[in-house]
């Protein structure tokens, strides 16, 4: 009977004492909880500063690529322009050189057809036979002579009867006329030609003067 009196006093004297242990364990609990949550608001604090510097390298990412396809899209427009104006030019160029490809060999036979009309002229009025036959001959070559040049692009400039015109004349004299207007030419030294509209060699002429 006594050593369960006894007995229970120790048992009531431990109490305490597991009574404060687990005290002390929740008190750590509590503490560590705390740190937790002290951890976690400190990282949500540093987090938006890590959110607002991350949006910024992609706005600077963004902004880079954009100036990126901006400088692209120049480039290629500026190519593309250069591109265009080649086409342009080799097309010109092409033209240019069907059309007056062969004005140094139709400018060599200009003088071939002059001596072909001098020669006409000095012995059409002859009044033998077969001079006259010559000269027929002579005229018939001749007029062959202009259908292939100007199959080519060779045309004659109008003068005699015509104003002068400076682009397509060359006034080797001036002289007084009746009846007839200033700056009309009256005569022809040598023939003009153009080239598919450009000058080969201007018409030598003689203008009114009054």
């Amino acid at each position: 009977m006594t050593e369960t009196v006894e007995s229970k006093k120790e048992k009531a004297s431990e109490k305490p004492a597991n009574g404060g242990a687990s005290d002390d364990l929740k008190e750590t609990e509590e503490n560590c909880e705390m740190s937790n949550d002290s951890v976690g608001e400190s990282a949500a604090e540093k987090h938006p500063e890590d959110s607002g510097e991350s949006n910024v390298e992609e706005l600077n990412k963004e902004s880079k690529v954009e100036v990126e396809n901006e400088d692209f899209k120049k480039k290629f427009y500026y190519l593309a322009a250069e591109m265009e104006n080649m086409k342009r030019r080799s097309s010109k160029e092409k033209e240019n050189l069907i059309k007056f490809g062969n004005e140094k060999i139709l400018s060599a036979l200009l003088d071939v057809v002059d001596n072909l009309e001098r020669t006409v002229q000095a012995i059409e009025s002859e009044e033998d036979e077969k001079i006259k036959n010559i000269a027929s001959g002579i005229n018939m070559v001749h007029g062959q002579f202009i259908d292939v040049l100007e199959k080519n692009g060779l045309n004659i400039v109008e003068a005699v009867g015509k104003p002068f015109d400076p682009k397509f004349h060359e006034a080797m004299a001036h002289q007084p006329m009746e009846g007839k207007e200033d700056d009309e030419i009256i005569s022809e030294y040598q023939k003009g030609y153009v080239l598919n509209g450009r000058l080969l060699r201007a018409s030598k002429v003689i203008v009114v003067k009054n």
